[in-house]
């Protein structure tokens, strides 16, 4: 089962969830805001692509928080920064049975669905 995540209002998911629609590729959407956040199923994540790739730094959410909070991050900070405001996490997250992608460009989504 391939399962997007990601927020339904980011321009970047919906280009996304379009993209899966018009391509006739089978997905659930989970919605980290009304859905939650499984703090192991984000752990896995972090296992294979590592935080640095999931933690959307560019975001207003990021970008707003006091400098403090922002310097010196690690694994363990990043984590707790993202399971507190999912909104944090770069968009949208792809799980399929080859693995987890993040972000979206449609010449990738082609590689792997095309």
């Amino acid at each position: 089962m391939i399962t997007l995540h990601g927020i339904p209002h980011c321009d970047t998911v919906k280009r996304a969830r379009l993209w899966l629609a018009d391509h006739n590729v089978a997905h659930r959407f989970h919605d980290f805001r009304r859905d939650g956040l499984d703090p192991a199923l984000l752990d896995a994540w972090i296992d294979r692509l590592g935080w640095e790739p999931l933690l959307n730094r560019a975001g207003t959410t990021f970008r707003k928080l006091p400098e403090p909070e922002r310097a010196g991050l690690d694994r363990v900070r990043a984590t707790a920064l993202m399971l507190a405001q999912p909104a944090m996490i770069k968009r949208p997250v792809l799980v399929h049975d080859g693995g987890v992608e993040v972000g979206f460009k449609p010449e990738f989504y082609n590689a792997l669905f095309g």
